[in-house]
């Protein structure tokens, strides 16, 4: 590796310790905003200003001239930006919202293992024993770690946290899904077609909720919060990650994801709002070691290779 080579692989990997730095950090603001706005009126504030974001960037890189797609890829990224990016934000709002800041980051963290599954249900990827293993542990471990709701008969905190894990399948089908027109039309047009068909559907849904938001009486740093979380969190940090992927490679990148809920525990217990227990603490520690398992083993047919550029993406958050 030359020099210049190895000098932009180390600013590669603090950009990522940042980006997923924000991240972790971004959990707490986002249950502070859910709590002032309500899952309605953050989502109609994010599909109210992310169309303005996407539409800007496309004229930025294209002008007037956009990428033109068949009319089955036109219904394929309808379906992409209704399922893996409405549904998905909506049941990320909707579980963040009723959850705590560090469980919405461990229950997020579980894509990879919903992916291999998608993989495998579409005959796409066999797994292998280790990945098996991978699943089973991560499974146990989320159990192990929503214990203290469940025996506490916490339904709504249990609720949300069952409500991510949904969430972070509908992340996982995206990128399933998004991979062959990444490959056709390139990652920002994907992007910017699967956000625009999820706009109007999403705003006419939170619509009603957002009407009932007492926008008056939201104070300037919580603004100041929601203009971060959609344009810094739910944009930029998509752009920065891209680069970060492209300077490192996907293999190297992905590890740093596993980061994200240490520092949304660490965020969340300073903003005072977080207890941590000794089984929520080891559950969060077996779900991840299992995720990590389940993603990182060997396959000998080589699809785990593809299935790890497949999850190099954040959940959209």
């Amino acid at each position: 590796m030359t020099e210049n080579k190895a000098q932009e692989s180390r600013h590669a990997l603090l950009v990522g310790l940042l980006v997923v730095l924000a991240w972790g950090l971004n959990f707490p603001l986002q249950k502070a905003l859910l709590t002032a706005l309500g899952p309605q009126g953050f989502l109609f504030l994010r599909f109210a200003l992310m169309p303005l974001l996407v539409t800007g960037l496309m004229l930025q890189r294209y002008g007037r001239h956009w990428p033109r797609v068949s009319r089955a890829d036109a219904w394929a990224l309808a379906r992409l930006g209704l399922l893996g990016q409405g549904l998905h934000l909506a049941l990320s709002s909707y579980g963040i919202d009723w959850s705590t800041p560090f469980s919405s980051s461990v229950m997020l963290a579980c894509g990879p293992v919903f992916t291999l599954l998608i993989l495998r249900a579409f005959g796409l990827e066999h797994l292998q024993r280790a990945q098996v293993l991978g699943i089973a542990v991560a499974a146990c471990g989320a159990l192990l770690f929503m214990s203290d709701k469940l025996l506490a008969a916490n339904w709504r905190a249990s609720g949300g946290d069952l409500i991510l894990l949904l969430a972070a399948a509908m992340f996982s089908y995206y990128s399933v899904a998004a991979k062959p027109l990444i490959q056709r039309h390139g990652a920002v047009p994907v992007m910017a077609y699967a956000s625009l068909a999820a706009a109007l559907p999403l705003l006419i849904y939170s619509w009603p909720g957002a009407r009932q938001t007492a926008w008056a009486e939201v104070p300037a740093w919580l603004w100041l919060g929601a203009a971060w979380a959609v344009v810094g969190i739910g944009f930029l940090s998509w752009l920065a990650w891209g680069w970060v992927n492209a300077q490192r490679g996907v293999a190297r990148s992905a590890p740093l994801i596993y980061l994200m809920p240490a520092f949304a525990g660490l965020a969340a217990w300073l903003a005072g709002g977080e207890s941590f227990t000794w089984p929520k603490l080891l559950g969060a520690a077996i779900t991840l070691g299992g995720v990590a398992l389940a993603q990182f083993s060997n396959n000998s047919g080589g699809s785990n290779k593809a299935s790890a550029q497949i999850d190099s993406q954040p959940p959209i958050d």
